[in-house]
């Protein structure tokens, strides 16, 4: 195990006491599959976190720790930006968010909602990141990275935590993947706490920067395609925290494509009366392609987020 898996995990510790009176414990429960077809299969919701998204985790993890003087500035696909903004706005900080300009309304205006100051940038959520940090290298502003940052990292893995008391003896995790932050820090406590139980990495083929780049050994360029994923969208950087942890703490990677996702986001809602965002159903989306080979193992789904776009979701479910 690398010394920075240990590290984080005892850092995903600290994170917890920091941020424990400020977040929810998100509830974990048994998926109807359990009595339909005798699947041993668990949800953990993080869609009903503050926000709707696991983020605010790593967002309180990161700006409690930062000057209130200090102007920031992150980049998002939407649930980060949210994060933020709530965090920003709980802390009294100065924060201006660079969505992409395909970013969801209902993300937008969530955004904005808290007063946020919001720059729209052309293209995918990676070049909203290259504006930010553009923006940040001229000083007026710190970066707050979506991922590549170990306090990031580690508020994102007080979810472990959570897990390992919620749900004893867990065989697999089924985790989404975009910039690696969610499944790094998680990751990291689970394999510090419990070695054996496997991570397992779900990317959408559309937008598969890190999976590739696991796959390759070092960073690599993607061609990205929308996809209601959307919170996993974009490129990593170089350079980035998250490859070696990932690579490190991950067992093995599904990729899924769009027709797989859109089948969990019909499976949660009519079977498991959950309404989620792509990102999240992208993870259950994984679960199925491989849940026969499952069946005598237990098995838990995170599901990321919960901020669909509702004209998005009625066309699926119609």
């Amino acid at each position: 195990m690398l010394d920075i898996v240990s590290k984080l995990a005892k850092q995903s510790e600290t994170s917890r006491h920091l941020i424990l009176n400020s977040i929810i414990q998100t509830p974990c429960f048994p998926s109807r599959l359990i009595l339909n077809e005798g699947i041993d299969l668990y949800f953990k919701a993080e869609n009903f976190q503050i926000t709707g998204s696991f983020k605010i985790r790593g967002a309180l993890s990161k700006i409690k720790k930062i000057s209130k003087n200090t102007k920031l500035i992150t980049a998002s696909s939407g649930n980060h930006g949210i994060a933020c903004s709530y965090a920003a706005k709980k802390t009294g900080h100065n924060l201006t968010v660079v969505l992409p300009e395909k970013v969801s309304k209902s993300k937008l205006e969530a955004i904005k909602g808290f007063g946020t100051k919001v720059i729209l940038n052309p293209g995918d959520s990676g070049l909203a990141e290259k504006k930010a940090r553009l923006l940040a290298q001229t000083g007026e502003f710190e970066y707050i990275s979506p991922y590549n940052d170990y306090d990031i990292i580690a508020g994102q893995g007080t979810i472990g935590f959570e897990l390992l008391e919620q749900l004893p003896n867990i065989d697999n995790v089924y985790i989404s993947m975009g910039g690696g932050g969610l499944i790094s820090g998680i990751g990291s406590v689970i394999k510090y706490h419990s070695p054996t139980t496997k991570i397992i990495g779900v990317s959408a083929i559309n937008s598969g920067a890190l999976a590739a780049s696991i796959k390759l050994g070092s960073v690599c360029e993607t061609a990205h395609f929308d996809t209601l994923a959307d919170g996993c969208a974009g490129g990593i950087d170089e350079g980035t925290l998250t490859l070696p942890i990932a690579t490190e703490v991950t067992d093995s990677v599904i990729e899924c494509t769009e027709e797989q996702i859109v089948e969990a986001i019909k499976v949660l809602a009519w079977n498991e009366n959950l309404m989620v965002e792509g990102s999240a159903a992208l993870a259950l989306a994984g679960f199925m392609q491989e849940k026969q080979t499952k069946k005598h193992e237990r098995n838990l789904v995170l599901l990321c987020g919960g901020n669909f776009d509702k004209n998005i979701i009625l066309s699926i479910l119609n």
